[in-house]
């Protein structure tokens, strides 16, 4: 217990490793039985809640004082040639900067051929420990997986800065189908005040209907609503690295067919002579949760990285 600090106010800052954060809620949205993003505000109070029990303060007297998101995005050329993704990365950014999050943007670089982040964690290191000297925050929490890090929680424990960190193991499909496996580094972990495992804290029978727990889900009024009562697609804005495109096929030429099967986060469409893979990031205006079995689809056909076909650009035919 620190008695020092029982009546003073515990100074938070929220670090996102944005990438890390997306790739999470895609997760939860379309291979977690959930099948919801993860809430900012919510996941603010758990924070919150979660920071008063390790430093056994009162829950009022735990403030984030300060939220920071980083993340490498496609430029607005690139980004304008794929359906909504301007519409929605500006989206989330007035989800993140309704709850006081400040976003901090490096284009991604091609390298070889592939899209890739370049300097965003050298930046989020550096801002996170400057901030830390000048605002003296009590606890620190980062939302990452990543060991790099390790460095910047060193450099943070000297300071006598508190760390935490929410780790999320898990498994699901990428776009070509194959089985990926998501796993917090365990030398990150070793460093930090506060390591929290939260696939543990989500999927524990004890928890599961906690009301902090609970609330870290974006309701399903607010997930599939916008303003104007239109349903949020699946991908665009929120599914940031996505990249079904590497396709010199016309884009006139549609193909019609139905869904075969669908899985978590992907399906098969009815295409002889063999049924064609798709993934959720290839859907255009639906969401991959609203799909059934014998819908019928349009789609174009595009290559995987093993040169074979798959079904990109995927659209109901009622729409």
């Amino acid at each position: 217990m620190h008695p020092e600090k029982s009546s003073k106010l515990t100074r938070i800052a929220v670090i996102y490793d944005g990438n890390y954060f997306l790739h999470v809620s895609n997760y939860y949205n379309y291979s977690h039985e959930r099948r919801s993003r993860i809430s900012i505000s919510g996941l603010h109070e758990f924070i919150r809640a979660q920071v008063a029990q390790e430093e056994e303060t009162d829950f009022r007297l735990c403030q984030i004082v300060d939220a920071h998101y980083f993340r490498g995005r496609l430029n607005a050329h690139e980004a304008s040639q794929r359906g909504n993704q301007l519409f929605y990365d500006r989206l989330f950014d007035d989800i993140l900067m309704s709850e006081g999050v400040v976003t901090h943007y490096l284009p991604v670089k091609t390298f070889q051929g592939s899209r890739q982040e370049k300097g965003i964690d050298v930046w989020l290191a550096l801002e996170t420990f400057e901030l830390t000297i000048s605002k003296k925050f009590d606890v620190v929490v980062l939302i990452t997986a990543d060991g790099d890090y390790v460095p910047l929680i060193r450099k943070l424990n000297t300071l006598g800065t508190r760390l935490m960190v929410l780790s999320w193991d898990f498994e699901y499909y990428n776009d070509e189908g194959e089985k990926m496996v998501t796993r917090t580094s365990q030398d990150l972990l070793a460093e930090v005040s506060y390591p929290v495992a939260m696939h543990e804290m989500i999927d524990t029978r004890l928890r599961k209907n906690d009301p902090l727990i609970q609330n870290l889900f974006v309701k399903q009024s607010a997930r599939v609503l916008l303003g104007n009562g239109a349903p949020v697609p699946a991908g665009n804005g929120f599914d940031s690295y996505a990249d079904s495109a590497d396709d010199d096929s016309d884009p006139s030429e549609f193909k019609i067919s139905t869904i075969r099967s669908l899985k978590n986060g992907y399906g098969f469409i009815n295409y002889p002579p063999n049924n064609l893979f798709f993934h959720y990031t290839s859907l255009n205006d639906i969401d991959f949760n609203e799909l059934q079995v014998d819908d019928e689809v349009k789609f174009r056909i595009g290559k995987n990285a093993e040169s074979k076909d798959i079904a990109i650009d995927v659209h109901l035919e009622s729409n």
